[in-house]
């Protein structure tokens, strides 16, 4: 039997799948993670008696997980458990009532009676609009999903009349396909930031993104059990039975090259691993650039695969619980469209942004001391550019935007009542994480840049070069990357069999 030594760069949720899909396979895997602990933006801090998950927080789609377990011969419920979360989201508008999300049919019916209009048209139209978003999740699933589809020659191939009948919406923007659907602001509003789920733009991705709902109404929305950084333990505790090798404080400076292909990764402190495969879990173009120190005439041709949004991340530990937060939340902007255009177009920092708002204590009082709430804020803002003339201060200042925008919507005494604050910016994260210019979902959705792709997970450059993570399809948040991880694996032992 032919030996097949695996090396991984950078231990995020898509390497730690991959690893553990190789692993399953038959084949030598090591990990090598320039941070002290696993999980790259699955990530945890603890403050003054307050424990914040600094990265995801929202997990969906459990069965991508569950397949990654049973590759391992497991059961992932041995490892992480599951708490569900209702309302799955909360809506807050200015000088408007709130909007929960559920998918139980007779509490979602109760939230659609607060939106001015006939409460049976609304009803319809949100569910006629859940139907054509059912539509569109199983055509996805089926290749996208399913068959690791990474290129648009491979979609093509594998669609085909499905896109010449107009099975498939890419002829409209996610936006356009819901104002056609439905006709309540408000529900626009709320469908048109499912698009967060990979931050990028409704105006800019393609219509069939409005699978994303599905994933959760049909889906169910989940907490980790203990923390969603338990996710990563739980994957560990995995790797460690499996006896794969995981090395922390291992911060890979070059990917070693000879001809057409790869032979090893150099770290930090000089020492280099030969390997007969690598796999980057950091993101592709960052990993071209600096790992492999590619020519401009070559990386050029990744830039249509362009950074995701950033953000800036804010974490609260307030003396008191704002019980008009529920787990998730969304505090949307006056003119979301002008959000859109300002942080996707003009690559400038939002006037009034929609925000993203956690309150992990509804379902886990634990992470916080008793009475008081642990709130996360994350607005969408540009990722990193060159003479882009934004500075701290302008965080800082947008930071203060996002609070006042909380109290006007009914979260008074929001500013006083902190006791604890920890605040990231883009540079924080392209220097933790090492991503694209700071991004946090890797590669940008956007139809007229690359037709809603990302990075192909088989290198153009390198016959045993492979990539996974947010940046490669299927795309950023936690099951796409970890079904990126399975999907490579999948790609490797296809090509490099162990026998």
């Amino acid at each position: 039997m032919k030996s097949q030594k695996v090396a991984i760069i950078g231990s995020g949720l898509g390497g730690l799948s991959a690893a553990i899909s190789l692993r399953a396979a038959g084949y030598e895997v090591e990990v090598f993670e320039k941070n002290e602990r696993i999980g790259g933006k699955l990530n945890i801090k603890e403050l003054n008696g307050y424990t914040f998950d600094l990265g995801p927080s929202i997990f969906t789609l459990p069965q991508f997980f569950e397949n990654l377990f049973q590759r391992a011969g497991r059961k992932m419920a041995d490892y992480v458990q599951l708490d569900a979360v209702t309302p799955q989201w909360r809506n807050f508008f200015e000088g408007k009532p709130t909007i929960d999300l559920y998918q139980e049919d007779d509490l979602m019916r109760a939230e659609l009676a607060k939106l001015p209009g006939d409460l049976n048209s609304h009803w319809r139209e949100f569910q006629d609009f859940l139907t054509y978003a059912r539509g569109q999740y199983d055509i996805i699933d089926s290749g996208y999903f399913d068959k690791g589809l990474d290129s648009l020659w491979e979609f093509f191939k594998h669609y085909n009349l499905q896109l010449f009948t107009g099975a498939i919406d890419y002829k409209n923007s996610m936006s356009q396909s819901i104002h056609e659907r439905l006709s309540d602001p408000q529900m626009r509003l709320i469908f048109e930031y499912f698009i967060k789920y990979v931050g990028s733009s409704a105006l800019d991705s393609p219509g069939y993104m409005n699978l994303m709902p599905i994933i959760q109404f049909d889906y169910g929305l989940w907490y980790v059990r203990g923390g969603m950084y338990n996710l990563a333990v739980g994957l560990g505790k995995l790797m460690e039975e499996m006896n794969i090798t995981v090395h922390l404080g291992a911060d890979v400076q070059a990917i070693e090259k000879s001809g057409k292909s790869v032979t090893g990764i150099r770290l930090a402190d000089g020492t280099v691993h030969s390997a007969d495969i690598i796999v980057s879990n950091m993101e592709v173009i960052p990993a071209y650039k600096n790992l492999l120190n590619e020519p401009p005439t070559f990386t050029r041709k990744l830039e249509k695969f362009a950074p995701s949004c950033s953000g800036i991340v804010l974490h609260l530990g307030t003396d008191c619980v704002f019980p008009q937060l529920a787990h998730h939340n969304f505090f949307y902007s006056e003119n979301q469209h002008k959000h859109f255009q300002t942080v996707f177009h003009k690559k400038q920092l939002p006037d009034d942004p929609t925000l993203y708002v956690v309150a992990p204590t509804r379902t886990d009082p634990d992470k916080a001391p008793e009475g008081c709430d642990n709130i996360k804020i994350l607005p969408h803002i540009p990722p990193l550019e060159d003479n882009s003339g934004i500075t701290h201060e302008d965080y800082v200042a947008l930071k203060d935007r996002c609070i006042d925008k909380m109290e006007r919507c009914g979260l008074t005494g929001l500013r006083d009542s902190i006791v604890t604050e920890d605040f990231l910016t883009p540079i924080d994260i392209e220097r933790m994480y090492r991503s694209n210019q700071g991004s946090i979902y890797g590669v940008v959705t956007d139809w007229k840049k690359n037709y809603g792709f990302k990075a192909p997970k088989t290198s153009t450059k390198y016959r045993n070069l492979y990539f996974t993570g947010g940046s490669t399809n299927p795309g950023g948040g936690m099951p796409m990357v970890i079904l990126s991880g399975q999907s490579c694996a999948d790609r490797i032992i296809k090509r490099h069999p162990v026998s």
